[in-house]
């Protein structure tokens, strides 16, 4: 299916989901969006995501297995979630080892645990620059180092997070900048950034070396990040322009449009502790989103399925360019 063809019944298929969510219960996930299929002989193959669970999730269901009257089956792409949730809570998991990516580490690099003082751990996922500053930004996501909405600028952010050792000692700098999370829905990206106390104490090295700019995700291209409880792993992007990707966090249910979905390859992408990661392709050392999210299931052997902000949005939101 070319991509016009799956935005138009991904807009049919929400336009009905909207209208059921007003009369069903606000339990679930109903997210809809584009599924990346594969390569047929003339490119990118495209069909409809469905992600789906609880009451909202049973409407879109139904809604999909109707449009798949018009659509063959074989592009649409149903898979249920369970619940999905924000990333920073810190759970055991399996330089770029976790052990090491838990540590005190100086200079800091890409991968490493880092947190706001009232946070568990997430992960520090790349180093921008901002327009008319001079100073040196580590990028993460608000809930890491924001506190989800709840800190205040300049409060300190540690390396390690506080869930891995974490002190006031360990601080590497202030919250400078942080987007919102609107509770009403719209979001695009759950993201903020530190202002670093030492411009100079930094490597931007991630396992594949130094990336080179960023890409827009937009084929079933292999992918990998370096997060603070899984480390290195890798995976493929499964689906994009996810829409009304409904996320669990501390402070209530936060909605996010035009999400990157990503399938771990061989076990699990990500895990609690792995929010804001940056994801990357290793094959052209291009990022392609920031890590903040996580389901239960969905994902090859039972695994979970984890979702990425678009970088571009990310920059754009923060007025960030990377640094490389």
């Amino acid at each position: 299916m070319h991509i016009d063809n799956a935005r138009e019944l991904k807009a049919r298929l929400r336009d009905r989901s909207v209208a059921v969510a007003s009369l069903a219960a606000p339990q679930g996930v109903a997210s809809v969006g584009i599924s990346v299929l594969g390569h047929g002989p003339g490119g990118p193959r495209y069909g409809v995501a469905v992600r789906h669970s609880g009451v909202r999730g049973d409407a879109l269901l139904d809604h999909a297995r109707a449009l798949a009257g018009t659509a063959a089956a074989a592009e649409l792409d149903v898979r249920d979630v369970g619940r999905v949730r924000a990333l920073s809570t810190p759970v055991e998991g399996r330089t770029w080892t976790p052990e090491q990516l838990r540590r005190r580490v100086r200079p800091l690099h890409p991968g490493l645990s880092i947190a706001h003082r009232d946070v568990t751990a997430g992960t520090l996922g790349a180093f921008v620059t901002v327009t008319g500053s001079d100073g040196l930004y580590a990028l993460s996501n608000n809930h890491v180092v924001a506190d989800s909405d709840q800190a205040a600028l300049d409060d300190p952010v540690l390396q390690p997070g506080p869930a891995d050792g974490g002190r006031e000692r360990d601080r590497v700098g202030r919250l400078a900048r942080a987007v919102p999370l609107e509770a009403g829905g719209g979001n695009t990206v759950d993201a903020a950034l530190t202002l670093l106390d030492d411009a100079e104490g930094h490597d931007p090295s991630y396992p594949v070396g130094r990336l080179v700019g960023w890409a827009d995700a937009d084929d079933e291209v292999a992918v990998e990040k370096a997060g603070r409880t899984t480390g290195r792993t890798r995976g493929r992007i499964s689906a994009i322009e996810l829409d009304d990707v409904a996320v669990e966090y501390p402070v209530g249910v936060v909605s996010f449009d035009g999400q990157v979905e990503v399938t771990g390859t061989g076990g699990a992408f990500s895990a609690g502790g792995d929010s804001g990661s940056l994801v990357y392709r290793p094959d052209t050392r291009q990022a392609v989103g920031l890590l903040f999210a996580g389901s239960e299931r969905g994902g090859e052997d039972g695994t979970g399925l984890t979702f990425c902000n678009p970088i571009g949005l990310v920059l754009d939101a923060l007025g960030a360019t990377l640094v490389v």
